[in-house]
């Protein structure tokens, strides 16, 4: 019996969705325990590719329950055109999802109070957010002022969610922007909550029973390390704990139950919105790297920022996370390199830093310094185990996870699940 925590290792779009994909194969339960609809795990099986946003990968698979557990922001419109988009791929859902009766609610006035706020900052103080309402919602459940998906069930259900409409319309006036049709939003959330009331249970009970009974829970981030509220770039991060630490918090399964933790990195590095990002290219390596790889956001389309790989932040998510084995992915966007370099440290002000800054002007103002690596120039994509690829491309993967300090326990080698070498996992 293994409970497993896979999580992103540097700003997120690691390739998370195709590592958890494979390891649910290993799993009875898969749990999201944080975030919202504002990040997606793009898998590919076969000739489908599935985008998800709020449902746990593992309801691609016919035997695994996917539980949506207490830590995640629920939008009930996302999760029902999400549960609708899969039915009409032939996705089973009846009998396989449940949803915490904890979780609180995203509704749609938080997107515009999420707007609002983006748009009242600078230029230079913009985070890049999604503008899907995760940290307003985030923020009413911080300020004990938020509603759950367990309200769902109440017979009181539409005179709460009256008065807060109430309260966030007379906010919304104070600022001079429109306020929102009461009436209509109690009816489409009456009608949403008809929708998801089936699949809505106390999960924490539920996961710990599981535990009991023998079966294996693979808890499953959003974001990555870099975009956690405590431990990323403040303040350019999301609003959860995206580190290992959440899914204890964002589950109720207490920390001596976990088993190890798993980190996902690139073999290079990606940023989507606002904030520092040392390594980050502007020449034509970026835009290659960009290109072979397909970095856009999964959820929002954006374009992503590319960079080389940075081994302060890899030792840094190795050491928050307590990552047991890195799953290394998209080493073939590499493969057309001639010279590839890695951050080994930053040079801040000519003082040299292996340590991440935890101010984000500090960080905005540190350099890379670099070694290079010779590139190996020869297409791996259809390579199945470690031993076929070239020498350079084995030295690489090795000298990223000694300078990093984890084991490599899987190595993902293009988009498909197929391409996925299992190495010590």
């Amino acid at each position: 019996m293994s409970n497993t925590v896979l999580v992103g290792a540097q700003w997120g779009d690691e390739g998370k969705g195709k590592v958890i994909d494979v390891l649910t194969a290993d799993s009875d339960i898969v749990v999201r325990f944080q975030g919202g609809n504002n990040a997606g795990h793009t898998v590919k099986t076969g000739n489908e590719k599935y985008v998800l946003h709020l449902i746990p990968s593992g309801i691609l698979h016919d035997d695994k329950m996917s539980v949506i557990a207490n830590g995640v922001v629920v939008d009930p419109q996302g999760l029902v055109d999400e549960i609708r988009g899969l039915e009409k791929d032939n996705i089973k859902i009846e009998g396989k999802l449940r949803i915490s009766d904890r979780a609180p609610i995203v509704f749609p006035f938080h997107k515009i109070l999420d707007a609002k706020a983006e748009s009242g900052r600078s230029y230079a103080q913009k985070i890049g957010t999604t503008q899907r309402g995760i940290g307003p919602a985030y923020s009413d459940k911080v300020s004990r002022e938020g509603m759950r998906i367990g309200d769902f069930l109440l017979t009181n259900f539409e005179e709460k969610l009256g008065a807060k409409i109430d309260a966030v319309n007379a906010q919304l006036a104070f600022f001079g922007k429109e306020t929102v049709d009461k009436d209509a939003m109690i009816r489409d959330m009456v009608a949403l909550g008809k929708i998801i009331k089936p699949y809505i249970c106390d999960t924490q009970v539920y996961l710990n029973d599981a535990i009991k009974a023998g079966k294996d829970l693979l808890f499953e981030g959003a974001q990555g390390t870099m975009l956690d509220i405590d431990f990323g770039t403040y303040p350019y991060v999301t609003s959860s704990n995206t580190t290992a630490g959440g899914a204890t918090t964002g589950s109720g399964v207490a920390p001596n139950k976990i088993d190890r933790v798993i980190g996902v990195i690139k073999a290079y590095t990606t940023r989507v919105g606002e904030g520092p990002f040392p390594t980050e290219l502007f020449d034509e390596d970026g835009a290659t790297l960009a290109r072979i790889g397909h970095e856009f956001g999964a959820t929002t389309g954006r374009p992503r920022r590319c960079g080389w790989f940075d081994a302060v932040v890899g030792r840094y998510a190795a050491a928050v996370n307590g990552a047991d084995y890195w799953a290394m992915t998209k080493l073939d966007v590499m493969d057309t390199f001639k010279t590839i370099k890695v951050c080994v440290a930053y040079d801040y002000n000519g003082k040299r830093l292996e340590n991440m800054p935890s101010d984000a002007d500090v960080l905005s103002a540190c350099k890379p310094i670099y070694v290079e690596k010779p590139g190996w120039q020869t297409p791996t994509t259809e390579i199945t185990t470690f031993e076929e690829l070239p020498q350079n491309a084995k030295d690489y993967v090795n000298y990223l996870c000694e300078i990093t300090g984890v084991e490599l326990g899987i190595l993902s080698i293009g988009p498909k699940r197929e391409s996925t070498v299992r190495v010590a996992i």
